[in-house]
């Protein structure tokens, strides 16, 4: 139950935000919004409010904006159509969506920095997380091992730690640590950091929790939401140029761990929820079909050469995105079913 009502959360704040995104700036710039529905499928709840029918759905996968005329087989409308209006407006309408999906990270920081604190590293020679899999925790360094020696030179602190295995290289290395009352001596071997090319073992410094005021939580959200964004494109990149493994989750994986985390507490959950919405910016911005960031390119021709596509083309667009968007979908499904 508890992973149900976690995955209708988590969906249900990323669909509303995003389409919240679109529906606000159509708004704006005097669009016509015929309908603004959260989830797909039967009807839950629907409520006229004016010219625009409110709407709520069975399945919290997605959401929609009816903007008029902005589908190429409804008639548009000469005032207050999408094709009606200016292309900038247009492009801010199509980003919108996106670019709520990376404010909301920001909120979401904030408050979780602003009630709990931030956790910042230690330069003690201390270990914090040891990531499993990699050659540390095979070798059986525990968290909250100190570090004392690394191949016979002694360690005072983190940054010791980081270039005495640096110097080491590849080649077997022996950590003298301290467990509790005992002296230990255990081998490491690193392993390559593909990222970097250097030598890894896979551990982390220890932290401490420092309380931020409401300034600080404010640039510490913002540099935290930046930093994760330039860690995802260069996932991405290595992705596309094979240097990592690609990994596809569908959203019975994103609900599986939308449960995992929420048994952990709720701010994990919020902390979940926010990764996942810097997920669904990034990809939603790739230049394909039936995404944002498709929309944009054929509005971003449109403006440099001042024609608009015509609606045959902009129709085959839409059947080759969508059939693209459900094979990948498919495709991420079968991939968490077997997993």
């Amino acid at each position: 139950m508890l992973t149900i009502l976690a995955c209708i959360f988590v969906f249900g704040v990323l669909v509303t935000v995003h389409e919240f995104g679109h529906f606000i700036t159509a708004k704006l710039t005097g669009m016509k919004v015929e309908e603004f529905s959260i989830g797909f499928g039967p009807t839950i709840y629907q409520q006229q409010e004016g010219e625009t029918l409110y709407s709520l759905r069975m399945l919290p996968l997605g959401g929609y904006n009816k903007i008029a005329g902005m589908d190429p087989d409804d008639p548009d409308d000469p005032e207050r159509g999408f094709n009606a209006k200016p292309v900038s407006s247009r492009m801010l309408v199509i980003l919108a969506g996106s670019l709520m999906n990376i404010l909301l990270p920001v909120l979401i920081f904030f408050g979780l920095f602003l009630a709990f604190g931030m956790d910042v590293p230690e330069n003690k020679p201390v270990l914090g997380q040891i990531i499993e899999g990699y050659p540390a925790e095979q070798s059986g360094l525990k968290e909250g091992d100190r570090i004392l020696s690394i191949n016979g030179k002694p360690v005072h602190e983190w940054l010791d730690i980081r270039k005495n295995i640096a110097d080491s290289g590849m080649q077997p290395i022996p950590f003298e640590i301290q467990r509790d009352t005992e002296k230990l001596t255990i081998t490491v071997t690193p392993g390559v950091n593909p990222e970097t090319g250097k030598p890894f073992i896979g551990v982390v410094s220890s932290l401490k929790n420092v309380r931020l005021t409401p300034v600080q939580a404010v640039v510490a959200s913002v540099t935290a939401t930046k930093n994760i964004i330039k860690n995802m494109y260069a996932s991405l990149y290595h992705m596309v140029t094979g240097k990592t493994k690609a990994e596809f989750s569908g959203p019975v994986g994103v609900a599986k761990m939308a449960g995992e985390v929420a048994h952990k507490g709720f701010d994990r959950l919020m902390q979940f929820t926010a990764m996942l919405s810097l997920n669904l910016a990034i990809i939603n911005l790739l230049p394909l079909p039936a995404l944002d960031g498709g929309h944009f390119l054929i509005l971003l021709i449109e403006a440099v050469t001042g024609h608009k596509l015509g609606k045959t083309a902009m129709q085959n667009i839409q059947k080759v995105g969508v059939a693209m968007i459900l094979a990948l979908t498919i495709f991420a499904t079968f991939k968490d079913l077997t997993r």
